[in-house]
């Protein structure tokens, strides 16, 4: 990985979407043992996963990762905890304000 440079890497992958009770999440697991590093993209192909109440789906797929520059990365790294920050100044409450 280069100073300025960015590289694309493409990966199989399996997204699992569940629409349960006890569970509602979306995964994507790497089939290839891929890391994601801060500043990197993943763009999964294909039509959205959809899974009625009730159902977990499953399905193979094809991922690609634009890895960030060592720049970028570097800056993700610098910046990430201000954004964490601003995310925790929300609150949550049953009041309306006008």
């Amino acid at each position: 990985m280069g100073l300025l440079t960015r590289s694309t890497e493409q990966v199989p992958c399996t997204v699992e979407v569940s629409h349960r009770f006890e569970s509602l999440h979306a995964h994507v697991r790497f089939d290839n043992g891929a890391v994601i590093h801060p500043g990197d993209e993943v763009e999964v192909h294909g039509k959205p996963v959809m899974a009625e109440f009730g159902e977990v789906v499953t399905e193979e797929r094809t991922a690609t990762i634009p890895r960030a520059s060592d720049i970028e990365r570097l800056w993700t790294r610098l910046t990430g905890d201000f954004e964490f920050i601003e995310l925790c100044e929300f609150s949550f409450s049953e009041e309306m304000t006008a």
